[in-house]
């Protein structure tokens, strides 16, 4: 098949450093290349991917000129592949409701995976607007605030099984790894770790709004030994950070819709202790692969019962579940039923 992939424009695909969205969509891209689909991806010109770039702007934004306006560039995303439409069997979408208007024009099968939360107001207004738009979620709890959603299916993140590498030991200290805002539960993180009597390794990314609370909540607390604070970490540096830790802590206060770095600890061998909250109970099994608490006195018990769960289990359930490659094979089949309930074929030339 010709598959288009539209993706956000804030960081590079995959990102530098932080960025679970266009990590995502990277190992998707990568995945569809292998099953022998002829990929185009629209993206800034940093991204390095297997497919076809289509580089709509010269760097992500976050990374790229200060104060360029994030509208100018969506503006340059949606042009370009309004200008390439005809030439994809199917428009995958990763850029929420902003393309809407235009996909539903263009007379091309598409769809968007939401990778959002979906429950802020005025949303079931932009469903109601497009009652024929198809969506993709990726977790069954991420649809509760929109069930008269046209939703196709459920297809959770994977990532390659090659990506990271297991670890046999049972690790000397905590980790907690995501953005540093409050929703994410740092500052329960660092309470647990504490009442553990184990070292807390924070590796996290400091978004610009959350410059205060970093400074009134966390910074006090780190004092480079038992609370350290690593900073954003890449792949190669997230293995030995996942893989040395006795457990991820995910105490989350959201309705977080997967939790991407769960399944990356999984991958390590790393079990994960995470509040009972949005996705968690669809990714961690209790027991297994970590466990799922109730709050700070459960997580501190779970912290001391984690060195007794088999880390080779994590990783094999990791395989069995979370592989980029079964994911890529779900969005294959959706991309196909969308095409045949369009009415239109997908042309001999790019049928694999």
């Amino acid at each position: 098949m010709r598959i288009a992939q539209l993706a956000p424009l804030a960081e590079s695909v995959p990102p530098k450093l932080y960025g679970g969205t266009e990590r995502v969509v990277a190992w998707l891209v990568d995945e569809l290349v292998d099953l022998g689909h002829d990929v185009t991806l629209f993206a800034s010109g940093d991204s390095r991917i297997r497919g076809n770039l289509q580089a709509v702007w010269p760097r992500a934004l976050r990374l790229g000129r200060k104060g360029v306006d994030p509208n100018s560039a969506c503006a340059v995303l949606l042009e370009a592949i309004a200008e390439r439409a005809s030439e994809f069997d199917v428009i995958h979408s990763h850029v929420d409701w902003l393309p809407l208007p235009l996909l539903g024009r263009l007379g091309v099968p598409f769809l968007t995976t939401m990778h959002g939360r979906l429950d802020p107001p005025g949303l079931p207004d932009v469903i109601r607007a497009f009652p024929k738009a198809g969506f993709v979620s990726i977790s069954d709890h991420q649809r509760v605030p929109l069930p008269g959603a046209n939703w196709l299916g459920t297809i959770r993140h994977g990532l390659p099984l090659d990506l990271l590498r297991p670890s046999c030991g049972e690790g000397s200290y905590l980790a907690f790894l995501g953005r540093l805002s409050k929703e994410k539960g740092p500052e329960d993180a660092i309470r647990i770790a504490r009442a553990a009597r184990m070292p807390l390794r924070i590796a996290a990314k400091i978004p610009r709004a959350e410059t205060a609370y970093f400074k009134n909540h966390i910074e006090p607390h780190v004092d480079g030994e038992n609370v350290k604070l690593i900073g954003e970490v890449d792949d190669a540096k997230k293995q030995p950070f996942l893989g040395g830790a006795a457990a991820l802590l995910f105490p989350i206060d959201w309705p977080e819709p997967f939790g991407l770095v769960m399944i990356e600890a999984m991958a390590c061998g790393t079990p994960v202790i995470a509040y009972r909250s949005g996705s968690v109970p669809e990714v961690i099994e209790d027991g297994v692969t970590g466990f799922i608490v109730e709050g700070e006195a459960q997580a501190i018990e779970a912290v001391r019962e984690a060195k007794r769960l088999d880390r080779a289990k994590v990783r094999a359930r990791f395989e069995e579940r979370f592989s980029a490659s079964r994911m890529a094979r779900e969005y294959e089949s959706l991309y196909r039923a969308s095409v045949k309930s369009s009415g239109q074929t997908v042309s001999c030339s790019s049928e694999t």
